[in-house]
């Protein structure tokens, strides 16, 4: 029952790091985030990348806050692992 809460714990981390993966892809493609699926993935990345848009701004045109968004992700998720690890 742990090993399950744990395995949940860091898919669900992985599975939000692809989609901010994907939403990054999507810029390079003209057009993607106005399809159904750039719509799922901009109402699902959005809240969080906000967070990051207000704080860094773009350098030289360019934005790297997926790129820092992705890596706090993984700091988080390394310390909530963390966590269950000494829970149980």
């Amino acid at each position: 029952m742990i090993i399950l809460l744990i395995r949940l714990v860091d898919s669900v981390f992985n599975i939000y790091s692809m989609v901010l993966v994907i939403y990054a892809l999507l810029s390079w493609l003209p057009g993607a985030y106005e399809s159904q699926l750039g719509q799922i993935i901009i109402k699902i990345s959005k809240p969080y990348l906000d967070f990051f848009d207000r704080y860094i701004p773009p350098i030289g045109g360019i934005s790297i806050n997926v790129m820092i968004a992705i890596f706090v992700l993984q700091l988080i998720r390394n310390g909530v692992m963390g966590l269950l690890f000494r829970l149980f």
